[in-house]
């Protein structure tokens, strides 16, 4: 199993970065494996940093959850992943680097318009949506 750790960040809109890395089919949060001996949040300020160049402060996240999921690109493996929600921080100025091949913004109140790793899909957007700030009524 393998551990990793990943952000969410937004933009200005609400939509989800997404990032597909290169040779690979689905789109997955910006994230990856952590070292040995590094904590989960410093490895997911470095993985945003090398792959999508955002220089994030471990402080700035919040916990989303911790989720078991299949690997979305090594068939029979799985991975743990310790998921950070980076609401608030300005992700409008991400661009791929290293090994990231493309990167899409998800709107969360429409359908997927891409291919999804399982954690996104069974498990991050879930969370995501439940979490997320009930919308205030119009003034009738």
């Amino acid at each position: 199993m393998f551990r990793i750790a990943a952000v969410c960040l937004f933009d200005s809109a609400g939509a989800l970065l997404v990032v597909r890395k290169r040779g690979t089919a689905a789109f997955m949060l910006p994230g990856g494996k952590i070292e040995r001996g590094e904590t989960p949040r410093a490895a997911a300020c470095r993985e945003v940093r090398e792959e999508i160049g955002c220089r994030l402060s471990p402080r700035t996240l919040r916990r989303l959850g911790v989720f078991d999921a299949p690997a979305a690109n090594e068939a029979g493996r799985a991975i743990h992943a310790h998921v950070f929600d980076g609401r608030g921080i300005d992700a409008a100025f991400a661009r791929p680097d290293a090994e990231i091949a493309s990167q899409h913004w998800l709107r969360l109140d429409r359908a997927p318009d891409v291919f999804l790793a399982p954690l996104l899909r069974d498990h991050v957007i879930p969370a995501l949506v439940s979490t997320a700030p009930a919308s205030k009524p119009t003034g009738q």
